[in-house]
């Protein structure tokens, strides 16, 4: 890869990786935002979940916002919103204006996460973006897995408030990246993207394209398995458990080392195997992982490794999984690669927000919740997978 390539390619990593990055650094400072605003378990998850929601609403505008003016300047709007969120975060002086700050940080960071992978698209076309987002995975992985052990050691050593301080640094060397290095990748602007009528007639055209609804269904369910473990985990570890902020961090890097390990192999494979049967197999080591976390939990094995190691195994299938889903239900679609994201990242974002709710308001001071919220998610993403086209008859690079 030439030189120039490699740094489009890292800064569109760092974008992509706003939002996992956003979601995990705090993680380990959600007890500690308990005891400092002295409000419940219900209400600190709002940070979490209230994120997600907004983060997924936005989506459905800023792809075809992006297909109407272009990538770049989209993109940048929205990174200087995320970085004002971040601000509003660190200076919050309770949970209310704290969860102000959140919404923020989705309503700005969703861009980069959507646009992102839309300009690996417009720059690599399908299978090209299908091998680039595997190994952009990999990398981006590296965010959330150091993510949760810094956090960790910021919050002992400086409080809840260094997280935030380190998203404002880091949303202000994208902003950077972005007006120094970015250029235009759209190069088939659609004047009437951003109509109503418009929007709602490519939303249409892609739910019916039988592989794109499939693909977001296992994205979705995947993705939704991930959040059942980023809503609790926390909490099971910590409070049930009995780790520290910093041992939960190392048990958090340990889980994302799995989807790091999924997304090597399914770059390596995708191109011999093809999308579909790459996430078939994913699929099913979600839904086997998933299954003996939650027979462990029902039989009270109060151990980290009967949470821990399922959750690596499900996360290799995760990694297997989510990048080649998503170029797969984007591929096909080069002019209407905005709305196809943007739609994907709606549906995604949406559900596994209403999942994690349900894991925290049913959280019992065990693990159960969160290991049925995984389980389900691994079992109906293999039984969505068994639906797929083969992509070799259905989808064509372009």
């Amino acid at each position: 890869m030439r030189r120039d390539n490699l740094i489009v390619v890292i800064l569109l990593t760092m974008l992509t990786a706003l939002g996992p990055i956003t979601t995990d650094l705090y993680l380990p400072a959600l007890p500690s935002l308990q005891a400092a605003f002295q409000t419940d378990v219900s209400t600190v998850q709002l940070t979490l979940s209230l994120y997600l929601v907004v983060f997924a609403i936005c989506q459905l505008f800023y792809g075809p916002l992006s297909d109407r003016f272009g990538r770049k300047p989209i993109i940048l709007i929205g990174t200087i919103i995320y970085l004002g969120g971040s601000i509003v975060c660190i200076i919050a002086p309770t949970i209310d204006v704290l969860i102000t700050g959140r919404v923020l940080q989705a309503l700005g960071g969703c861009a980069g996460v959507i646009l992102g992978r839309s300009m690996v698209r417009d720059i690599y076309g399908q299978s090209g973006a299908a091998k680039i987002l595997s190994y952009m995975g990999t990398a981006m992985a590296l965010a959330p897995a150091l993510g949760p052990i810094i956090g960790g050691y910021l919050t002992i050593i400086y409080g809840w408030q260094a997280s935030f301080w380190l998203l404002a640094i880091f949303g202000g060397l994208c902003v950077l990246g972005i007006i120094v290095i970015l250029q235009e990748t759209n190069q088939h602007k659609d004047p009437y993207a951003i109509h109503p009528k418009q929007t709602l007639r490519n939303f249409i055209t892609l739910l019916k394209d039988r592989n794109y609804t499939v693909y977001l269904l296992i994205a979705s369910f995947t993705y939704s398995g991930l959040f059942s473990f980023i809503s609790g985990s926390s909490f099971v570890f910590i409070k049930v458990l009995g780790l520290t902020p910093d041992q939960f961090g190392y048990c958090f890097a340990a889980a994302v080392g799995g989807y790091m390990v999924g997304t090597q192999v399914g770059g390596r494979l995708v191109g011999t195997m093809g999308i579909s049967r790459i996430v078939k197999y994913g699929s099913l080591l979600c839904a086997a992982s998933g299954s003996v976390m939650l027979i462990m939990g029902l039989a009270s094995v109060n151990h980290v490794a009967a949470v821990l190691l399922p959750m690596v195994i499900y996360m290799v299938g995760l990694g297997m999984t989510l990048p080649p889903a998503l170029a797969g239900l984007i591929g096909p679609f080069p002019k209407m690669v905005g709305a196809a994201s943007s739609l994907a990242g709606f549906v995604q974002y949406s559900f596994a927000a209403f999942v994690g709710l349900m894991v925290a308001h049913n959280f019992n001071v065990t693990q159960v919740p969160m290991a049925m919220g995984v389980c389900l998610m691994g079992v109906l993403a293999l039984i969505t997978s068994r639906f797929l086209i083969d992509e070799k008859t259905s989808l064509h690079d372009s």
